[in-house]
């Protein structure tokens, strides 16, 4: 057995294991996740990321992350964020502008440093161009407030990939809304032939609050790509304009579709939890 050190983060409640993959490589990272996702038996996340070196010149450094199924996910703007703070405050960078490899594409992380406390506060993320249409994720070209059934109900639904795909719900209200049960039957719909993460979103006059199911993950109390998501489905619309403040349980995401380029800019704060060594 190896001693691995971790540190537990969390952006907006949505909790990771990171490990420092150029120090603590890891040659099962799917088995880790499962192991140490688990809240009752292990350190309790909602997956595991791990840290490491860019393989190619134009990245500073990559990131995988792993769903606490063991599923690897393409990207995730919480995780992302909690990633340019690790860095800057663990003394590995001085940069305040840091370039991340992700499966879905390179992604831009601009630091907001504290001058005082030379720490980071909030961090912004290019989360780069979303689609309406993808050929792997969705069986059909488009689908923008498009009928789905699912627990004996039909829903309006709104596809749009973030690199990982999503399907944004617009409801009346949240408050008696069984996530689980209808997440989980949609993140396996036929629709879907990758799965799909799944964000139920009621329209507030202080922003859009939001509830998630994740792929591979089940209910988590945020997710920033879901934010970026459900900020270009409300724009496409016709609910809101391009930027929104996404309230989730964990806190809020301040989310701009800037037209200039057609990027979505995720913007929020990153906290360190705890930190220590498991075996594996």
């Amino acid at each position: 057995m190896s001693r691995i050190h971790f540190t537990k983060m969390h952006g907006a409640g949505n909790d990771y294991i990171y490990v420092d993959a150029m120090q603590y490589p890891i040659a099962d990272p799917a088995k880790a996740s499962i192991l140490w996702s688990d809240r009752h038996k292990g350190i309790g996340s909602d997956g595991l990321v791990l840290i490491d070196k860019s393989p190619i010149p134009e990245a500073d450094y990559s990131m995988r992350i792993f769903n606490a199924d063991g599923s690897e996910a393409m990207m995730c703007g919480n995780a992302s964020r909690c990633i340019g703070k690790y860095l800057y405050e663990r003394g590995l960078t001085n940069k305040t502008e840091i370039r991340l490899l992700t499966l879905s594409g390179i992604k831009t992380l601009d630091l907001h440093i504290n001058a005082k406390s030379n720490t980071v506060d909030t961090v912004t993320v290019d989360m780069l161009e979303p689609s309406l249409s993808s050929a792997k994720q969705l069986a059909i070209p488009e689908l923008i407030d498009g009928e789905l059934h699912a627990g004996g109900q039909i829903m309006k639904g709104t596809f749009v990939s973030m690199g990982n795909p999503h399907c944004v719900i617009f409801v009346e209200s949240l408050r008696h809304l069984d996530v689980a049960e209808l997440g989980s039957q949609l993140e396996h719909h036929p629709l879907f032939p990758e799965r799909c993460n799944i964000e139920f979103a009621e329209m507030r006059p202080d922003g859009i609050l939001m509830r998630v199911w994740e792929r591979g993950s089940g209910i988590t109390c945020a997710c920033g790509t879901g934010a970026c998501a459900t900020t270009v489905a409300a724009a496409v619309t016709g609910r809101a304009g391009r930027c929104s403040t996404i309230v989730m349980e964990g806190g809020q995401l301040d989310i701009e579709w800037r037209p200039e380029d057609g990027h979505v800019y995720m913007t929020g704060t990153a906290t360190f939890v705890f930190e220590g060594d498991v075996e594996l």
